[in-house]
């Protein structure tokens, strides 16, 4: 197969065989899937750390995990509201544009983050009481916030430049910084969650040094992780990137009226999305919550032992925001249709096959993830429900990132908020009265399949696609 360079091909008009496209596909889509399972892997691992300290401390971390959701996806937000223009840029073959889109998005999102920061701060004290735990979590679990809100800057600034190499065409320098990132997560974890201790081989004894920071020292952990990614990061995309960097070419570092108003087009109706979506999962612990300990924990575990079947969907979706918006940069209608449905059925595929897997294995996943029988039980139980809906789940998700990368964000937007909101919600605080955390999942399962239905037809439909080529000569 020819050497291929993407946007220069699409500029110039040249034809892509199926084949050409599926290998491009695949080529974008691979590094961004081997991040994520790397850091799914990282997070199993994680996840027995604070496992081995009972179910208390995971009950604390899941108490507030899907608040760190809820900000994690707003400032996500701001990040691909710069990004996607890059990806435009670069199409058009406008890198001096796509320079200084990058240039102008560095200041603009650290005044946002640090705002956002002084919120997460401000919310740590009453948060855990408000979702109504146990108070014998509040402690830990505020603690734990509140370490997570203090470096939401550097989080920022890390998920900015990884978004911006992935969004020029870069897959591959992004994929080996998160790797690096949850490697570095599960040494610190080491060294931060448990106190000194002493460890025998054979004969010889070694002392291990710990901070004993328990709960806390899982979010310092992370968030020391994340800090070298942020500095990485932005080191190669403003000094090595020949897309990006800010070294070689001469431009202005103050944000444009037009660049900004782009970004928030794009990135509100994503803020309001992935809030909607993020509070949803608040109010899922507050339903869940008053179950007890054993079913916050089985809960918190069942999330992240399905999170290894979608995290895939979202490298791949990843590559579906490079390609749709690389594809109608360069004025290419055809490949941005055939762009979006190849990576949509790509992620379907790849998180069937996912699911498919993870039912038989759950049992094993959640024996490494706690020692608890009462804990792994429920999990099992809840987790083989909601793996039924994996395959419309993918739908939802890598459609989201190909209608990202024709900054087509409302409308996807506004249909997460009905779907979670009118069904998931509605659904699990009536089932979990009845049958408790089954409940839930039910609910859970019920709600991403109409999600994938209804993103299912957005694709079809086009009216992103028209939008798109019609203002394309303002993007």
């Amino acid at each position: 197969m020819r050497k291929m360079d993407i946007a220069a091909d699409m500029r110039e008009n040249k034809a892509f065989t199926l084949r050409e496209k599926l290998y491009v596909v695949f080529r974008l889509s691979l590094p961004g899937m081997l991040a994520q399972i790397t850091e799914i892997a990282m997070q199993y691992i994680d996840a027995a750390m604070v496992g081995a300290l009972g179910a208390a401390a995971s009950a604390s971390i899941g108490l507030v995990a899907s608040s760190t959701w809820l900000f994690g996806g707003v400032i996500r937000s701001c990040a691909a509201g710069f990004s996607v223009q890059v990806a435009h840029a670069v199409g058009a073959g406008d890198i001096n544009k796509a320079k200084s889109i990058f240039r102008q998005s560095l200041f603009s999102s650290l005044l946002f983050s640090m705002l956002v920061m002084f919120i997460g701060m401000a919310a740590a004290n009453v948060l855990p009481q408000w979702l109504g735990a146990d108070p014998s979590l509040f402690h830990d679990a505020k603690m734990y916030f509140l370490a997570f809100s203090l470096f939401i800057p550097a989080r920022q600034i890390c998920w900015l430049c990884l978004n911006m190499l992935q969004c020029s065409g870069n897959m591959k320098i992004p994929s080996l910084f998160s790797a690096m990132e949850c490697i570095l997560d599960v040494i610190f974890n080491f060294f931060l969650i448990f106190p000194s201790r002493t460890v025998s081989f054979g004969t010889a004894a070694i002392t291990l040094p710990g901070a004993g920071l328990g709960v806390l020292g899982a979010q310092l952990g992370t968030s020391l992780a994340v800090l070298t990614a942020c500095v990485l990061g932005l080191w190669y995309a403003g000094f090595r990137s020949e897309q990006l960097s800010f070294t070689k070419t001469a431009g202005s570092w103050k944000p444009e009226e037009a660049v900004l108003q782009e970004a928030f087009r794009i990135g509100w109706p994503m803020a309001l999305e992935q809030s909607a979506l993020c509070a949803a999962q608040v109010m899922s612990t507050r339903i869940v919550a008053p179950l007890g300990t054993v079913a916050i924990a089985a809960n918190s575990f069942a999330v992240t032992a399905e999170s290894i079947c979608y995290m895939p969907g979202y490298g791949i979706g990843s590559a579906a925001t490079t390609l749709v918006g690389q594809s109608i940069g360069s004025g290419r209608k055809d490949l941005t249709r055939d762009f979006a449905w190849l990576t949509t059925f790509a992620g379907i595929a790849v998180m069937t096959m996912t699911g498919f897997i993870m039912y038989f294995l759950c049992p094993y996943v959640f024996a490494f993830l706690t020692p608890d029988p009462m804990v792994r039980a429920a999990g099992i139980e809840v987790l083989r429900i909601e793996l039924l809906a994996e395959p419309l789940f993918a739908a939802s998700i890598v459609a989201t990132g190909a209608l990202r990368g024709a900054g087509d964000t409302l409308v996807p937007g506004i249909l997460n908020l009905i779907s979670i909101w009118g069904i998931r919600i509605t659904v699990s605080i009536i089932l979990t009265k009845i049958i408790g955390l089954r409940g839930a999942w039910i609910a859970m399962a019920l709600e991403l399949s109409v999600r994938g239905i209804l993103f299912l037809i957005r694709l079809k439909r086009e009216k992103w696609l028209d939008r798109a080529f019609r203002e394309g000569s303002t993007m």
